[in-house]
């Protein structure tokens, strides 16, 4: 772990009886000894601020949302309080607003992931650069920096599941006809964004969806346009996919980038697959990677595919430092 120590950062994973909580934190010094938390769980060891890149229920902010402590975008915790029906406690902020944590100034940065999915930057005090992510659909906004905390949702370049690109042509050919058509998607994120490319397609009729989706969408968009419960009076639902069986429709999609399902697809990601990664990576020019999200085996994958294009990189399961809580 030399490089991480000559940037001047320490990466922390803690540990109780029942095994290692999720994702990392990461100890530095600017005039003093912080540790800013990185979408995990509440600990007893209340570091200096839990950072919540997205409200997804794997980046663990239902844990921390009611902790003053936790820092997020105005629109992440709006959605954690619809998702969790909880107050959230924390403070908030507009995506690519500067803000002061713990006396450190951080810049924010969307990443195109879900409504306000943010990536957090700062400096410590020996001048490193530390850029942590989240899930990213979209690096372009992304600084250059000397430490990047990242994702690899699809980070495994080896496996033709992991590339791929995103298929609008075929959306809009899919929905072309306006009517009896329901997409299966996830209630946070895929189904905000399948709104949005509806609208861009030209419908401007009746959405129907289930009501989570329903209560994020009018919670998180602005022109989401009309929309109703999935018994409504429409031509196009949006629908979690295990609702998705038992909607009566003409044609039926998942919009996903996996491969394993009998309904047919579409190709609509909200990550980017592994060339973004790779693409990202070059574009933001770190000299360590730190890869801490998912579990599994794609972000050691991506380590040593980082490794050989001569950019020191670890997995999460490969940080040995260790704190018994």
């Amino acid at each position: 772990m030399k490089p991480l120590y000559d940037l001047g950062v320490l990466p922390v994973r803690y540990r109780t009886g029942k095994g290692f909580k999720p994702h990392i934190s990461l100890t530095f010094n600017a005039e003093k000894n912080l540790t800013f938390a990185i979408d995990t769980t509440n600990s007893s060891l209340s570091p200096d601020s839990y950072l919540i890149t997205h409200a997804h229920s794997d980046h663990n902010g239902k844990s921390v949302m009611h902790s003053e402590r936790a820092v997020c975008s105005e629109e992440t915790a709006r959605a954690l309080e619809i998702l969790y029906g909880k107050k959230y406690a924390g403070r908030t902020f507009k995506v690519g607003d500067t803000i002061d944590i713990a006396g450190v100034k951080v810049n924010t940065y969307p990443t195109h992931h879900t409504i306000g999915s943010t990536a957090f930057f700062w400096e410590n005090e020996v001048g490193t650069r530390i850029l942590v992510t989240g899930d990213v659909k979209d690096a372009k906004d992304l600084p250059k920096c000397d430490l990047l905390v990242t994702e690899a949702n699809y980070g495994d370049y080896d496996d033709p599941n992991c590339h791929f690109q995103d298929d609008i042509s075929g959306f809009r050919e899919a929905v072309k006809e306006y009517d009896g058509i329901a997409l299966g998607a996830y209630a946070f994120g895929k189904a905000q964004r399948a709104v949005r490319l509806l609208r861009e397609s030209g419908y401007y009729g009746m959405i129907g969806m289930d009501p989570a989706s329903l209560a994020l969408t009018e919670g998180l968009m602005d022109n989401a346009g009309q929309l109703c419960g999935l018994d409504g009076d429409c031509g196009i639902r949006i629908a979690a996919l295990a609702n998705l069986p038992a909607i009566q429709a003409t044609k039926k999609f998942l919009l996903t980038c996996r491969r394993d399902y009998k309904v047919p697809t579409i190709s609509i990601s909200d990550h980017m697959d592994v060339n973004g990664l790779i693409g990202m990576v070059e574009q933001c020019a770190p000299q360590a990677v730190i890869v801490y999200h998912p579990g599994g085996h794609r972000p050691v994958k991506l380590a040593a595919y980082l490794n050989k294009m001569g950019v020191y990189s670890r997995a999460l399961t490969q940080i040995n430092n260790c704190i018994e809580i």
